[in-house]
């Protein structure tokens, strides 16, 4: 009996060393991302990153979306798959390493996107422990940096939300409609972060706007005074941001951009 206890109490260990902790991981996406990015200083080396999205420089911010005129999506292979390579840092645990590999196989399960481990491409993901989770939006050229801090960024949703950013989507409360589907309450965001929730120009793909997708924010999300920082409309009692995993508009819409 003491040895079935002892076999139990290992078991559990490992689970939670997985993920984290058992309460991280039950949490949501926009949940894990803020508690992961909230106290993050960043090196001189890094990007210039807003929330969990990279860019280049401060005027980026404000511009069109790269997916529209396609500058900045994955080409398309005469098999009509889409191949992204990536390498993985070697700091990795092989439990780590499994819990990213997982994320990138994902995809194969919906859509014509094959995350494949890079030989010679010049262009692909450098998926590394950087501080904080976060991506680029769409593909930039050459290595880009696609992180996944090892405290705090290794959940399945996490992976798939980056990935997403990769691929050249962006959060769901900053799509173009969004104030048709969330009032955004601007006087309970904290001070300097109202930026989270700047609309873009997106590129919706005819599909409705989705308070389950792995790219929404939760109700909480960067809030001053423990307030909602956005409520759903009309129906502000509507469940939202507690994504795990991608939901089905989230596949259509990667299916839809690259005509899998």
């Amino acid at each position: 009996m003491a040895l079935f206890k002892c076999t139990l109490g290992v078991l559990a260990l490992l689970l939670v060393s997985e993920c984290g902790c058992a309460e991280e991981k039950d949490l949501s996406v926009s949940e894990l991302l803020w508690r992961a990015n909230k106290d993050v200083v960043r090196r001189k080396d890094e990007p210039l990153v807003i929330d969990d999205i990279a860019y280049d420089s401060e005027n980026e911010r404000n511009a069109d979306p790269c997916t529209t005129g396609g500058g900045c999506m994955w080409p398309k292979s005469a098999d009509g798959k889409v191949y992204v390579p990536y390498v993985i840092a070697g700091h990795y645990s092989s439990r780590e390493r499994s819990i990213i590999e997982r994320g990138l196989v994902s995809f194969a399960d919906f859509s014509c996107i094959r995350f494949v481990r890079r030989s010679s491409q010049r262009d692909y993901l450098n998926i590394q422990s950087d501080n904080g989770c976060y991506s680029y939006v769409g593909r930039r050229g050459y290595s880009q940096t696609l992180s996944l801090d090892r405290q705090g960024c290794l959940y399945h949703s996490t992976v798939q939300h980056e990935l997403l950013h990769a691929l050249g989507f962006n959060h769901e409360q900053c799509r173009s409609d969004r104030d048709q589907y969330i009032r955004v309450l601007w006087e309970n965001i904290q001070n300097g972060l109202a930026y989270a929730f700047d609309k873009i120009n997106t590129l919706n793909q005819n599909t409705p706007y989705d308070y389950n997708s792995v790219m929404q924010y939760h109700r909480y999300a960067f809030s001053a005074n423990n307030r909602p920082t956005m409520e759903p409309i009309p129906n502000a009692n509507v469940d939202f941001g507690n994504a795990s995993q991608m939901s089905q508009n989230d596949i259509d819409r990667v299916n839809r951009l690259y005509r899998c």
